[in-house]
């Protein structure tokens, strides 16, 4: 007993030195707790906070979560399982399409921008300036996602505190105009361009990076001013909540000019050209990372870090598909693909009927009524004869059959199924007209698909970019920047991207408002700019007027048909029509063109106008 008693004390003993030593023992820093003051000292973690603010950027349609809605305009429709098949019948759109309200971001970011200032002691002046100007593009890129979808939004730029008086109206602030935001955004860029490190970087902004945002949004902000004045009834807000005067137009699409030629003569970046089979090198933009020059900023995928996605294994073509339960959701029509010109000049629609229209034209080959096209066809679509991943994409509708007289069309009930003379009646992609996960336009993807084996598969995924800023868009804002200016030499952007594409020098002589939306239809296809480019112009509710009769309101399909008898047995002929899932015809009414201001953002804040026709 008096053995343990002395063990009492020396323990006793012991804790009181401790503590005499420590006075402060009971006020110790937790261990799992990180304070502001390490924070925003550590170079380290900020950049990891970065990283989670480029992460929650918005992006209207994508490679992951609302990819699906790349189905609901005109370059293609939904092929997937049933279970979404209302996108093929939309009445119109809703009013709430796009929406992007998110002052969660913004707040993180003024926050972060306010504590640099407040608890950053250890890192040097230009490590803050760097930090700061990152995060301010940050904003600002936020800021031009908010307003092209919904118009002026208020313009917080510092963390707003709440008192607990019971007065909430020091929070509540108005929407800003649409001008004021567009300006802002200049501004910023204007403000931080030389301030932004991350030279080379292609996933942390710089300046060029910097300036490719400037390009775009001058741009938005130049057509809105031109293009909705000239509208019979524009649309405004009385306080400029909505609507840009028209007086502005010029100097936007100067800025937007002046932006884009700082990136294109700077030689930092050149057009890809790696590949001398034209349309594999325009698909490998999408799909090649090495030696890649022609990327301004991509949000990064990489397989070692786990951070992948899975739009190839969603949208690989049905007869390609590895371990897949899903595929072929979105699939490219008609409309699109003869977007795209022959490479003699004419307009791209395809030749399948002969000029009387009494017979079918016949090709020796599945993809032959292709031949000459837009090389930018091949590295977007996949079609009839084509092949991926070095394997036929196998695209066949059936047969037609030469009884004497005439043609008798024959459509298996499957796909992947044989004629009775042993050869294909269906490929094993189809197309089929009520198949879900078959393309029901005839066409696939393949832009944005990933090459590499095992890409569509669960356990591998895709690591391919999203690229948010490429060159060929800056050539295309400085083509239509520059004309809009009235300067002759805008032509000389497009003719650029369309000698990559296949073209002779100097293809076009001229330009105007259609080309120019032409070529971004076919250069920019899929990376979230026609919606956006329709709208900004204004042309959005006069292509998709909800009229059946209408073909720029409807989507169609292209059926190729292997002939069996008869003088042209073995060739194939092809059948233009309405998509058969396809029902209803694009209909975009003049609410479209603001997204509706969210109720609760009007209950919280009385300040808030809401937008035209809300």
């Amino acid at each position: 007993m008096k053995r343990n008693i002395k063990y009492y004390i020396a323990a006793f003993l012991l804790s009181s030195v401790l503590l005499s030593c420590n006075s402060d023992w009971l006020e110790r820093s937790p261990k799992t707790i990180i304070t502001e003051e390490q924070v925003w000292n550590d170079p380290k973690q900020i950049v990891g906070l970065l990283a989670n603010y480029y992460n929650r950027l918005a992006i209207f349609t994508g490679l992951e979560g609302n990819w699906r809605d790349k189905t609901m305009f005109d370059d293609a429709m939904w092929s997937g399982y049933s279970g979404e098949e209302w996108r093929n019948q939309m009445s119109s759109y809703g009013n709430n399409l796009g929406e992007l309200w998110d002052y969660y971001l913004i707040r993180d970011i003024n926050l972060a921008i306010e504590n640099i200032d407040e608890y950053s002691t250890s890192l040097t002046d230009a490590q803050k300036q760097g930090f700061q100007a990152e995060l301010r593009f940050l904003r600002a890129y936020q800021y031009f996602e908010m307003v092209k979808r919904m118009g002026g939004v208020p313009l917080i730029t510092e963390q707003l505190i709440y008192d607990f008086s019971g007065d909430p109206s020091g929070l509540q602030h108005p929407r800003a105009t649409e001008a004021e935001v567009y300006d802002f955004i200049a501004s910023e860029v204007d403000a931080i361009k030389d301030q932004l490190g991350n030279g080379g970087s292609v996933t942390r902004a710089n300046k060029y990076i910097a300036l490719a945002l400037k390009s775009r949004a001058m741009l938005y902000a130049g057509s809105l001013a031109k293009y909705n004045n000239l509208m019979a009834v524009p649309i405004t807000t009385p306080g400029g909540e909505v609507g840009i005067p028209a007086s502005r137009a010029q100097g936007y699409y100067q800025a937007s000019l002046d932006a884009s030629l700082e990136i294109i003569n700077s030689g930092i970046y050149s057009l890809y050209k790696n590949n001398t089979q034209l349309g594999e090198n325009f698909y490998e933009i999408f799909d090649k990372k090495t030696n890649n020059t022609e990327v301004i900023w991509v949000k990064d995928y990489k397989q070692s870090a786990d951070k992948r996605h899975w739009f190839s294994y969603d949208n690989i073509a049905r007869g390609l598909r590895e371990d897949n339960l899903a595929s072929s959701c979105i699939t490219p029509v008609l409309n699109l693909v003869e977007s795209y010109p022959y490479l003699d000049g004419s307009k791209g629609t395809l030749k399948n009927r002969n000029a009387g229209n009494t017979d079918y034209i016949y090709y020796s080959t599945l993809d032959g009524i292709y031949a000459n096209k837009d090389w930018r066809l091949y590295g977007t679509v996949l079609y009839s004869g084509a092949t991926f991943k070095g394997l036929p994409a196998g695209i066949q509708a059936g047969v037609k059959v030469w009884d004497g007289s005439g043609y008798k069309t024959i459509e298996g009930e499957n796909i992947g199924t044989t004629y009775t003379d042993g050869k294909t009646l269906v490929g094993n992609s189809g197309p089929h007209r009520s198949m879900q996960e078959v393309s029901n336009s005839g066409f696939y993807l393949r832009k944005f698909i990933q090459s590499g084996v095992g890409t569509s598969t669960r356990g591998i995924r895709s690591d391919n970019w999203w690229i948010y800023f490429r060159l060929g868009e800056i050539y295309l804002n400085a083509a239509e920047a520059a004309m809009e200016l009235g300067q002759s030499n805008a032509v000389n952007y497009v003719n650029t991207l369309r000698e990559r594409a296949g073209y002779p020098a100097n293809s076009l002589s001229s330009l105007n408002l259609e080309t120019i939306m032409n070529e971004r239809r076919i250069e920019l296809a899929f990376e979230d700019h026609r919606y956006f480019d329709l709208k900004r112009w204004r042309k959005a509710h006069i292509l998709w007027d909800g009229d059946r009769n209408n073909p720029q309101a409807m989507l169609y399909a292209l059926y190729p048909y292997r002939v069996v008898g008869g003088s042209h047995d073995g060739q194939y002929v092809f059948d233009k029509m309405i998509a058969p899932r396809f029902l209803t015809p694009r209909y975009f009414q003049l609410s479209n063109y603001y997204t509706f201001i969210p109720q609760y953002v009007r209950d919280n804040n009385p300040k808030i106008v809401p937008n035209p026709f809300q």
